[in-house]
């Protein structure tokens, strides 16, 4: 009894931190300011032999359905800060969540077993390229013009962030 107890006021606890800086609903374009087409790079580390993922692959990764790489290391995901435009993008375009789904989700998930853990979340582009570059299962993304050789990206349905079908691009309100 007391172990439920227990869930229910983390779970209060990061919702309500959660609700200040949630992204907005899936579908709803991205924040005024940003470049008209600024992609978004799925990057992993250099020795990594995956090249290539489906969307729906990326999406099981991000939601931590898919936990192993083939090589059987772990994955280990790594998101930006919730204020930035990059982290929104991949909320509304790989996991099709608001903030608040997205910390619900990784609570439930780990709770019942069926995720192994949450994503680790950090601050700046270079936090997360050199996290990528120190852990060997690594996952993360950031902007594509922000990729330097320490990191690897991955194609996205056979594209690459220059690609004009790619898509995770950030764009300008209109």
């Amino acid at each position: 009894m007391w172990q439920k107890t227990i869930i229910v006021l983390i779970t209060a606890v990061l919702l309500s931190a959660n609700s200040a800086n949630s992204a907005p609903e899936p579908g709803l374009p991205a924040p005024a300011g940003v470049g008209s087409d600024q992609s978004v790079a799925i990057i992993v580390t250099s020795s990594n032999s995956v090249d290539n993922f489906s969307f729906d692959e990326l999406r099981k990764i991000f939601l931590g359905e898919r936990s192993h790489w083939p090589n059987g290391r772990r994955i280990t995901i790594v998101m930006m800060d919730p204020a930035q435009p990059e982290r929104k993008l991949i909320l509304r375009e790989v996991y099709a969540m608001s903030e608040k789904d997205l910390s619900s989700h990784f609570i439930q998930g780990v709770f019942t077993g069926s995720v192994l853990v949450s994503p680790k979340t950090l601050n700046t582009t270079a936090e997360v390229k050199k996290f990528v570059l120190n852990v060997p299962g690594a996952i993360g993304y950031v902007r594509a013009s922000e990729v330097d050789p320490s990191v690897k990206v991955i194609r996205v349905d056979g594209r690459l962030p220059d690609d004009k079908d790619y898509k995770l691009r950030l764009q300008a309100k209109r």
